[in-house]
């Protein structure tokens, strides 16, 4: 039987984003709000978005989001992305959400899992193509 609290390690390569979850994060009872998490998923969705495009991307949807576990107050969260689709104007996006929690005895919990697809624009912010990959 999957034990879905079992802990893991974090994947063997830099996160785009790590992020303590403070108080102001969380509802009374110290659950980090899903806004919150959404909103940061996003931001780091956006920042392979934005080195692919080679400029500015706007987050067209939230192809799939899913809570595995809670976040808490003081828990270490990092974030990894991986591009895993082009299109010629959208870049879509996993991200990887990893909560590192209680330093005395310390465990890795995966917590999120979603993907995101992000829209090329131009100053205009209307679409524009992708440039070529370098």
């Amino acid at each position: 039987m999957h034990n879905e609290h079992a802990t893991t390690s974090l994947p063997q390569r830099e996160p785009t984003i790590r992020v303590a979850a403070m108080p102001s994060d969380a509802n009374y009872t110290g659950d980090i709000f899903g806004g919150w998490l959404m909103g940061q998923v996003d931001i780091a969705g956006s920042i392979p978005a934005v080195h692919r495009a080679k400029g500015r991307v706007a987050t067209i949807a939230v192809n799939s989001f899913v809570f595995k576990q809670p976040i808490f107050v003081g828990d270490l969260v990092s974030f990894y992305t991986r591009i895993v689709k082009t299109g010629t104007t959208s870049v879509t996006v996993d991200v990887e959400v990893y909560v590192q929690r209680d330093p005395a005895k310390p465990t890795c919990h995966k917590v999120t899992e979603a993907t995101l697809t992000y829209v090329a624009v131009g100053e205009d912010r209307r679409p524009r193509s992708l440039p070529p990959e370098d």
